[in-house]
């Protein structure tokens, strides 16, 4: 065989390894391929930036998880439930919440699906798909919040239900002033109040809230989430603990 003839299927053998790897590294299809896998395990949404109209993903990334990715959809014309329509988008995600829930940030011309996926013990868990609506119906953002506190240490929150209209449940955190999620809960109802879960159905907290503090600050954000995981409406609240 000729040296020349050597080289070009050198090169051939290197780029379809190149191919194979691309796909698997790409791929939502392949990269679960084989592997223990959960779906509808990470909880997580996106909403419009208020300033820019950036897409922000938001999820909560259980303790030990690791290696978050980020998967989507070319446009939302597309089976929001077949794998095979989803390559990973290479974006870093940041912390919020001083790391207790975690964020990616990305601008884009086209509306899609997305899927959030981590693994955590030896499985991967996937998100419910995602549907971007920034350019459709952009996130609306807010302080329209009654804050009650004729109980004191416990601040009872109110707001409009279903303001923006194709609302699921709520997502609701009460924050210090350095950042730090003091609760993190889910409701149906347009109230909540600090830290009473009488009427939470799924709760992200992972420890006891600790008393509020008479007189110091404390921050409220509030997100109206819809069924496929778009976020319709933010209140954001600085209040003073009564």
């Amino acid at each position: 065989m000729s040296k020349l003839k050597y080289i070009a299927i050198c090169l051939l053998v290197l780029v379809s390894c190149a191919r194979d790897n691309d796909e698997d590294i790409q791929s939502l299809t392949t990269y679960i391929q084989g592997r223990t896998v959960e779906q509808g395990a990470v909880i997580a949404c996106a909403a419009s930036d208020e300033v820019n109209g950036d897409i922000l993903t938001f999820y909560y990334a259980e303790s030990g998880a690791s290696n978050g990715r980020f998967y989507e959809t070319l446009d939302v014309d597309v089976d929001s439930n077949d794998f095979k329509n989803y390559t990973l988008n290479n974006v870093e995600s940041d912390p919020i919440f001083n790391g207790h829930l975690r964020r990616f940030t990305q601008s884009s011309a086209t509306e899609k699906w997305i899927i959030i996926t981590f693994e955590l013990a030896d499985e991967i868990k996937i998100s419910n798909p995602i549907r971007t609506k920034q350019l459709s119906k952009p996130t609306v953002w807010n302080d329209k919040v009654n804050i009650n506190q004729s109980s004191s240490g416990m601040p009872n929150f109110s707001w409009n239900d279903n303001a923006e209209g194709d609302n699921a449940i709520y997502f609701q955190v009460v924050s210090a002033a350095n950042g730090d999620l003091l609760s993190g809960t889910y409701t149906y109802e347009n109230q909540f109040q600090y830290y009473n879960t009488s009427n939470v159905v799924l709760n992200v907290t992972t420890q006891t809230p600790p008393n509020l503090i008479f007189n110091e600050n404390y921050n409220f954000t509030l997100m109206d989430v819809s069924l496929d995981n778009w976020v319709n409406w933010v209140i954001q609240k600085s209040f003073v603990a009564e």
